[in-house]
């Protein structure tokens, strides 16, 4: 996707997450100079197969694999400096070099260990099915004017003052959902301080600093984290993260101008997945959903948890195509499909006695939606080994013909197995 004309490239999930973004990236990293995660937290679980091992990177952009590619957490992004380290320390045990190439915006805000006891308490996030890392009260901080930023560390009487009212909240919250647990203000602003030591030396102004790569001519991929359809104003909103998960979260949670966007691309997989509650209106019935599951190993890579399975949705997809502006489209796990004998995209909506061909924001009426199929015969051959569009089965290439027209979008990449080289350029 790079190119004269294409320098900076923002990476999208167009589903509800888990499409298979970090395996994207890490094909497109080998081509980039800088790769830079703009929104979202330790709640992506980005997974990048290599063969002999595999990596799930949950805040440190895809892009540190290769070497010589610079990466850039930005200020869109909740962090969680406790596990960031702890990434850091087992890429290092496992061979990567990330001295002098991976950088922290100053400006990103942090996830705390309040944060965390709130997430986990509350019997609002578990009706919503997050992680329990404290993502969103995080996010609920930043939006509320009193969150504590990487840049805050620098000031030991400010980061103690802020957290000592955030400790405070926390506490009162906790009592109100009747739990016993508490929050101590001393002992976060000890462990933050001993963070520092590490944490501020990575912390630059990642705006500037990719601004002025692009002004130099490098190449610049942003990566998102989660799906269009998770996006706190244009997804199934209130099954939704707390950050904007689309292109357009991408310019603010760097802090680069709109408009040095050349393409976006949307990742989707060859069918639909989602983790926890909420619409999804393609569901299979249980026993095709649980072989789908055993075949695609949809599995949370952060949480563990089963995801839930459905057939294509193009009308979500479309959806995708136009809040997200996308350009290009990689369809994934394709090989997971290879021994089903048929295979239904979504093609509209039946719902209040009509057929309906956009998504819909009101979340009454995805509840009453009954999906209208167009039915497709398999291709019942193994795909993992093929590296050319023509050397596909016919009945794969139909398939795929037909989602592009669906979606109204170019289907640029096509991934048949989890590994790195298991990719086909078109």
């Amino acid at each position: 996707m790079f190119s004269q004309s294409n320098r900076t490239v923002v990476v999208v999930g167009a589903q509800w997450g888990d499409e298979g973004k970090g395996k994207l990236v890490d094909v497109l990293a080998e081509r980039a100079d800088w790769v830079v995660r703009y929104q979202g937290g330790a709640n992506a679980g980005h997974t990048v197969d290599l063969g002999k091992h595999s990596f799930v990177l949950h805040q440190i952009p895809s892009g540190i694999l290769h070497e010589g590619v610079r990466c850039a957490i930005g200020n869109g992004v909740v962090l969680d400096p406790d596990t960031l380290f702890t990434e850091i320390d087992g890429l290092v045990g496992d061979g990567i070099d990330v001295e002098g190439r991976l950088y922290v915006s100053d400006r990103a805000h942090l996830v705390l260990p309040y944060h965390k006891l709130i997430d986990g308490e509350s019997s609002h996030s578990q009706s919503l099915g997050t992680t329990g890392r404290g993502i969103g009260p995080a996010y609920e901080d930043k939006i509320a004017r009193r969150g504590v930023r990487v840049l805050d560390l620098r000031n030991r009487d400010r980061l103690l003052d802020l957290v000592e009212q955030g400790v405070e909240r926390a506490n009162a919250q906790l009592t109100a959902f009747g739990s016993t647990k508490r929050a101590d203000a001393n002992e976060t602003v000890d462990r933050l301080s001993t963070l520092a030591e590490r944490l501020l030396p990575l912390a630059e102004d990642v705006g500037l600093m990719i601004y002025r790569a692009m002004k130099s001519g490098a190449s610049i991929l942003l990566e998102g984290a989660q799906g269009s359809l998770l996006d706190v104003d244009h997804g199934t909103y209130p099954f939704v993260t707390s950050s904007s998960t689309t292109s357009g979260g991408a310019a603010t949670g760097v802090g680069i101008p709109p408009t040095s966007i050349d393409a976006v691309l949307g990742v989707v997989k060859a069918y639909t997945t989602r983790v926890g509650t909420g619409p999804l209106p393609t569901e299979m019935d249980d026993a095709m959903a649980e072989h789908v599951r055993a075949l695609g190993n949809e599995f949370g890579a952060t949480t563990g948890r089963a995801r839930r399975c459905g057939w294509f949705d193009a009308i979500v997809v479309r959806y995708a195509t136009r809040v997200n502006g996308l350009t290009d489209v990689a369809v994934t796990k394709l090989d997971v499909l290879d021994t089903l004998d048929r295979l239904a995209i979504c093609t509209g909506y039946e719902y209040d006695g009509d057929l309906h061909t956009e998504f819909p924001g009101d979340i009454t009426a995805l509840e009453k939606i009954v999906p209208r199929y167009e039915w497709l015969d398999g291709w019942k051959r193994s795909t993992g080994d093929v590296r050319k569009l023509e050397d596909l089965p016919s009945a794969a290439r139909v398939y795929l013909d037909r989602l592009e027209e669906l979606i109204e979008t170019r289907v640029t990449y096509v991934s048949v197995g989890t590994r790195r080289d298991q990719i086909i350029g078109l």
